[in-house]
């Protein structure tokens, strides 16, 4: 299942460095790592924003669920998920499946 998902994060501006820094190379070793297993198919950075706006490609929403809450930064964001199914008039998606 593809699912589009709206991250916003917003950190403490009180946050110690040493723990922040700790959280964001944690959450960019975790981002990767779903990356290189095929869930995590695109990111996007929110221009002007500390947000993003991914696509996950999971088994189901209870997949998708535990992928966001093992999120290091998860305390600190705000997530909408928008389910996502093929478009009829996709013509990459008509490629594919030629």
């Amino acid at each position: 299942m593809l699912f589009a998902v709206h991250i916003q994060v917003s950190l403490p501006r009180d946050l110690a460095p040493e723990i922040r820094d700790d959280l964001v190379t944690r959450e960019k070793d975790y981002c990767r790592e779903l990356q290189k297993s095929g869930r995590w198919v695109h990111i996007w950075r929110c221009v002007g924003q500390y947000a993003n706006i991914s696509v996950f490609d999971v088994a189901d929403n209870e997949e998708l669920h535990q992928l966001l809450w093992d999120l290091p930064l998860f305390p600190y964001m705000a997530i909408e998920v928008t389910p996502l199914a093929r478009h009829p008039s996709d013509l990459a998606a008509d490629e594919r499946s030629a």
